[in-house]
């Protein structure tokens, strides 16, 4: 394959928001799930149940993402792309 047949199969336009907290990934045994972040500031971070995040809690990681609360809200956050 050619440099750029890889660049594009690899790649998804807009697939991550600069400006909110976008899910990386999930990983770790089913029990101690952590998930890597980017935050707006577009730093990294890896998280785990019950880190404090700039716009929440993480209450759940799953496979297919985590769950953030935030005022009493609970949001799902998904994989970009998944």
């Amino acid at each position: 394959m050619s440099n750029k047949t890889v660049t594009s199969a690899a790649t998804q336009q807009g697939a991550l928001s600069k400006n909110s907290v976008t899910l990386l990934g999930v990983f770790g045994p089913k029990a101690d799930m952590r998930a890597l972040m980017r935050m707006s500031s577009g730093r990294v971070k890896e998280v785990k149940l019950g880190s404090r995040v700039s716009s929440g809690t993480i209450v759940a990681i799953d496979a297919e993402g985590i769950m953030l609360q935030q005022s009493g809200q609970t949001t799902r956050i998904a994989i970009p792309g998944s």
